[in-house]
């Protein structure tokens, strides 16, 4: 994808950043710290990294199960309103192209159900200023 920045590689899927996300962290910290100080803006940008990972770790998803049936994923690009992972082409049988689908979403649910055992192992654990 076009003004893209490559920032690693992940099991051969090069992970990139559009560079409008980029400016969306500038924005989110600028418009923190304006109004909250430094740690406002460092609790904000540290929120919106990890839904990123989120969205990243979603992604993964789609990527690992359209691997099981020999498609390649070359690149997956961060945006600020989600993430595209780039299928070399999509599966042959319907049957895997929905397998396909549902691993990001099931990604998702184990997010959920892990941060959902976090919070019952401690219930107090939060971010929020006390």
């Amino acid at each position: 994808m076009p003004w893209s920045i490559t920032i690693g590689r992940i099991a051969g899927t090069a992970v990139r950043i559009h560079i409008t996300f980029l400016l969306f962290l500038v924005w989110i910290g600028f418009s923190a710290y304006r109004t909250g100080g430094s740690s406002a803006a460092g609790e904000n940008l540290a929120f919106i990294i990890l839904l990123f990972l989120c969205v990243l770790l979603h992604e993964f998803g789609h990527i690992l199960m359209a691997r099981r049936y020999g498609v390649h994923t070359p690149d997956v690009t961060l945006l600020p309103i989600g993430g595209v992972a780039n299928l070399e082409r999509i599966p042959e049988k319907p049957s895997q192209e929905l397998a396909v689908a549902l691993a990001g979403p099931a990604v998702n649910v184990v997010i959920a159900l892990v941060l959902m055992l976090i919070k019952s192992v401690a219930p107090d654990w939060s971010f929020a200023k006390r």
